[in-house]
């Protein structure tokens, strides 16, 4: 006979305000099996956890239910707790009254009524629920970041300055990201180019990192501790065992085509480094462009090369090795605005740009060496319009987000403009002013007092004429519509997730919101780590962020890889599925339905009347296996269940529901 113990939380007023926790106690003591039920203001408070341990010794109880908030938040908590006491941490269940109930009701007696039938049911499901034991599994201590912006830079230096080995791989052919591609950053206008490089060579340089570029990720398997990752290293025509970025080749190439560093903005050869300051610093051949590889003409390259470091027979290869934990940092890019804004021009202006572009533009290296001219014609501009939220806070058009940096990037290039054009005009449309970091109000002010004029509005509509760009818009302050002429337009567009991010996401087995960035186990208890244990993130594959937020997010993921090769071997959740392979019919319904590959099939020695036979069954790999229950739920001859969730406990709890 089981002994079961209930307790109450009040959360302060979050559960207590809406629902008479004493009332729900009181129930408790009548069912069945419940030898103590009490209410405490705070369950999670080291008291709480005391009195806990307190009346599991006082009562003799084998069984806890604590009902609280939602078991995402605190059931470790108590897990842990219990691991101190005779109870196996296993054999306590979670009501969750204060989602499910406190916060999405106002009348007390219904809500009331609805936490006595989800304490109720916790209580049925404790008494069902057996001892369930953890155990361990060997971590190789070697990490993957995935993505060299500087996320994944900061994150493979930290994890290979506490001693452990990084593969840094990016699918450009140079590392860097966004980041390299800036004039200065905000709020402390310090060049871009001068904070990334060095990291950039400190991370070629460093003993523990090995640089992956123009990589892709071809297929990930195994588990926490024991990733199986194949990795496809793209042709580069170039042996970079040899070649030594004289850069030879590039000058005598003789195609040139649009730099996608340079947003579109300049021309690079077919043979090229991405920019001056790349790592490696050595070229690529652009198998798309190059002559020699299209119709077997030229090969001018291959025969100025002092070292005969061009190789047109090159191709793609892969190859695999075995990873302990992996690292998310793929970025972001900016929304192709032009098909969604045609009310913009569309892209038919070449005034009209990026704000990324204009970063390039502004940029000593960029294409103008940093001085700011229209693109269409070479001119100084004089009037600058700037339209924020071009993408971002837009539901109907581009993203209901806010991208977060663009308040402050808006107010950087202002700064700018006015710095380096003496006697212009800067307008800039803005819906709200959003200003939340370390000095990023004071930059701010400072940008207005420059002389930077603020209007609170949309931008309804951009067209040309008499060779100038007409914005016409609100002042919804003022409450009446505005027009601005102006020589150059940047658009602040939204950030939204890298392309290709999808595929990787897939590859891992884990989750992306519906935004398509990447989705955290907990926004405020696990923010990089994700469900799929041994696999974190960082930076702005998770949603957009400004470089300091990014950075300290790459060093938490670091801290986390670093905490898991901290020990040689880790413990593994209990809570996965298990095959019974005697009612197992090999159908593979619950292979198709896992979304962690947990789950193959194989082929087994079975005996049947009498007679030897093999068959297909499904076999559970406990390491991959999350405890997300789909197979569970799909297999149709109840071969598969889960531990700690059997339909047996499941029935239970529905069967409490309806006493």
């Amino acid at each position: 006979m089981s002994r079961i113990g209930v307790f109450i939380c009040h959360c302060g007023t979050n559960i207590a305000g809406v629902v008479d926790v004493e009332r729900v106690a009181r129930a408790m003591e009548s069912e069945p099996n419940v030898v103590y039920s009490t209410d405490y203001k705070y369950m999670c408070s080291e008291p709480g956890q005391a009195m806990v341990k307190e009346k599991i010794e006082e009562y003799n109880l084998d069984r806890i239910v604590i009902a609280s908030c939602t078991p995402r938040m605190h059931e470790n908590t108590f897990r842990k707790m219990l691991s101190g006491t005779k109870i196996n941490p296993y054999m306590l269940e979670i009501a969750n009254i204060r989602e499910q109930c406190s916060w999405v009701h106002t009348d007390r007696e219904k809500a009331t009524q609805k936490a006595i039938a989800l304490t109720r049911m916790a209580v049925a499901k404790v008494g069902r629920n057996k001892p369930l034991h953890t155990t361990t599994i060997p971590i190789h201590k070697k990490a993957l970041v995935i993505g060299g912006g500087i996320a994944g830079i900061q994150c493979a230096l930290d994890i290979a300055d506490a001693g452990y080995q990084v593969t840094l791989m990016d699918r450009e052919p140079s590392i860097g990201g966004r980041m390299v591609m800036l004039d200065k950053t905000f709020p402390t206008l310090d060049c871009s180019a001068c904070i990334s490089t060095p990291k950039m060579v400190e991370v070629s340089a460093h003993p523990n990192i090995t640089l992956k570029t123009s990589c892709e990720l071809e297929d990930v398997s195994g588990y926490v501790g024991n990733f199986e990752v194949t990795i496809k290293q793209k042709a580069r025509y170039v042996n970079h065992d040899i070649c030594t970025g004289c850069g030879l080749c590039e000058t005598k190439c003789p195609t040139k085509v649009i730099s996608e560093f340079n947003q579109g903005m300049s021309e690079r050869r077919a043979i090229y480094k991405s920019f001056a300051q790349a790592v490696p610093a050595k070229p690529v051949i652009d198998a798309d462009h190059c002559k020699k590889l299209i119709d077997g003409k030229c090969g001018v390259c291959q025969i100025v090369c002092p070292l005969k470091a061009i190789n047109f027979e090159d191709t793609d290869t892969t190859f695999t090795e075995t990873y302990g934990a992996i690292v998310v940092a793929t970025g972001y890019e900016l929304i192709e605005w032009q098909d969604l804004y045609p009310e913009y021009g569309g892209g038919r202006f070449k005034d009209v740009i990026s704000g990324l572009q204009f970063e390039r533009l502004v940029n000593a290296s960029g294409p103008t060496e940093g001085h700011i001219l229209c693109p269409s014609d070479g001119t100084e501009p004089k009037d600058i319009v700037i339209v924020k939220c071009v993408g971002s806070r837009d539901p109907k058009k581009g993203k209901s987000y806010c991208s977060r940096a663009c308040c402050m990037y808006g107010a950087k290039h202002a700064h700018q403009i006015l710095e380096k054009i003496p006697g212009s005009n800067v307008y800039i449309f803005y819906m709200d002013v959003r200003t939340p970091g370390k000095g990023y109000e004071e930059f701010y002010d400072r940008t207005r007092n420059d002389g930077a004029h603020y209007i609170r509005g949309r931008v309804s509509k951009i067209y040309k004429e008499r060779g100038r760009l007409i914005c016409k818009g609100e002042d919804s302050l003022l409450g009446k519509q505005v027009t601005v002429e102006a020589d150059m337009v940047i658009l602040e567009t939204a950030m939204v997730p890298a392309k290709g991010v999808e595929d990787i996401v897939k590859k891992l087995g884990i989750a992306k919101d519906n935004d398509g960035w990447v989705q955290e186990a907990h926004p405020k208890l696990r923010p990089v780590e994700t469900q799929t244990g041994g696999v974190f993130l960082c930076g702005t594959c998770q949603g957009p962020k400004d470089i300091p937020d990014t950075v300290a997010q790459a060093s938490a993921a670091a801290v986390k890889v670093c905490g898991l090769f901290s020990k040689d071997e880790m413990e593994t959740s209990p809570m996965t599925s298990k095959s019974d392979q005697s009612k197992c019919c090999g159908c593979g319904h619950c292979v198709a339905m896992c979304p962690y590959k947990a789950i193959s099939l194989k082929e087994i020695e079975d005996r049947i009347d009498g007679k030897k036979v093999r068959r297909i069954v499904a076999d559970v790999n406990s390491g991959l296996c999350q405890g997300c229950g789909c197979c569970a739920a799909a297999c149709r001859t109840g071969a598969i269940d889960l531990q700690g969730y059997t339909n047996d406990q499941i029935l239970r709890e529905v069967d409490a529901l309806w006493q």
